[in-house]
């Protein structure tokens, strides 16, 4: 953990990336629903309820994460952007029902593990 960086900064960043990673799954829940309904497309799908709800999660994280880079160096914090990679890939498969192999397993945590060694670098 770089060193401007405490506890409560910590738990904004983790909040922020878990609400972009579940904003991600309002997204992709909103879109199937609109296509099992007859949507082929355009801008109609805006008005589904979970797209809506995913791009409100988007702003709240955001707002979250201007609080963030109000406090802590560019390059000490992107890096932990990292972690959606696997809150993802765990929603994905737990709420989805997506496959899980090796190969993506090992690919999600090879670009969290960059992630880490980059912020620690800017340390």
């Amino acid at each position: 953990m770089p060193a401007e960086m405490n506890p409560g900064t910590f738990l904004i960043i983790l909040a922020s990336v878990a609400m972009s990673a579940c904003a991600q799954l309002l997204l992709k829940l909103g879109v199937a629903a609109a296509k099992a309904a007859g949507w082929q497309g355009g801008p109609s799908v805006l008005f589904n309820p979970m797209v809506f709800a995913g791009f409100a999660l988007y702003g709240l994280g955001a707002v979250l994460w201007l609080y963030v880079l109000a406090r802590l160096p560019l390059s000490a914090a992107y890096p932990f952007v990292g972690i959606g990679f696997i809150f993802t890939m765990l929603l994905g498969v737990t709420v989805l029902g997506e496959s899980l192999g090796a190969l993506r397993i090992a690919g999600t945590l090879a670009i969290a593990l960059g992630c880490v060694l980059v912020a620690r670098s800017a340390g």
